[in-house]
């Protein structure tokens, strides 16, 4: 098995869990009383016609790398993202991979004003209600991860919830199936999930292929000015970035040193 497959296996037993422990019907409860929703993808949007648009990850630990931050208090890592001018949070929320809690989501929501999403593997409407109810603004959807049929399942899900979805992809058939969802949020993860292998190719060569309209997001193995100003020059002006920051003793300068100088008008 691979690393997403045992995932998606402990994923799908703890969703069962959940079910069992508490009813849809009161998650919804919790999700209809949750915080208003903040404009995800707009917020990037607005972002980046004037720098970069950052999703600043908070993130304890991952399956290759171990822990990442052992220092580790949620609302002070969300405050020090927004000083440092991150435009929206993504808040690990799964346990056994990635030493998430989905409490993280709602203690950095609370703590900041920028938007949240909850990054975790989705694979039930069930979760994107508790995403909701847990002050989430936006979904994780991996195209590696679920069919076709489960993807748009969970895309109607977040709309129905008035949340954004950030669509994964990793490879070009994955692309193709992520442009015939309706999100304008295409995520490129340079990181294989079947081996968590790095390479910023991947954003190179698939972002080519994305439909004028869609918003791109160039995920992981990113960590310095000039990959931002690499990825800039393929069009690319949004970054899921996680690691290099959470590694970073004062993770407010890190942020603001990573975005001080936005390089423009090089697509």
């Amino acid at each position: 098995m691979t690393i997403l497959d045992r995932i998606k296996a402990y994923k799908l037993d703890e969703i069962a869990a959940d079910k069992a422990a508490r009813p849809l019907s009161d998650i919804e409860a919790d999700a209809r009383a949750a915080p208003p929703v903040r404009p995800f993808a707009a917020a990037l949007h607005k972002a980046v016609q004037k720098g970069y648009g950052l999703i600043a990850e908070i993130k304890k630990a991952s399956p290759s790398k171990g822990l990442i931050r052992e220092d580790f208090d949620v609302p002070a890592l969300a405050r020090a993202y927004e000083a440092g001018g991150a435009t929206c949070l993504s808040v690990l929320t799964d346990t056994p991979s990635f030493q998430g809690a989905k409490d993280y989501l709602t203690q950095a929501h609370r703590a900041v004003k920028l938007p949240c999403l909850r990054k975790d593997f989705m694979y039930d409407p069930y979760q994107v209600a508790e995403a909701r109810a847990l002050g989430a603004d936006c979904i994780l959807v991996i195209m590696a991860s679920v069919s076709d049929a489960q993807a748009a399942e969970l895309e109607a899900a977040a709309t129905e919830w008035g949340m954004d979805a950030l669509i994964e992809v990793h490879d070009a058939a994955e692309l193709e199936r992520a442009c015939a969802l309706k999100s304008g949020l295409i995520g490129i993860n340079n990181r294989n999930l079947n081996t968590f292998i790095t390479d910023l190719e991947t954003t190179r060569q698939l972002v080519r292929h994305v439909p004028e309209g869609r918003h791109i997001v160039s995920e992981s193995g990113l960590n310095t000015p000039a990959d931002l100003a690499e990825m800039a020059r393929y069009g690319v002006r949004s970054f899921l970035i996680g690691e290099s920051l959470m590694r970073q003793p004062d993770v407010t300068a890190a942020t603001r040193a990573l975005l001080a100088n936005p390089a423009m008008g090089l697509q």
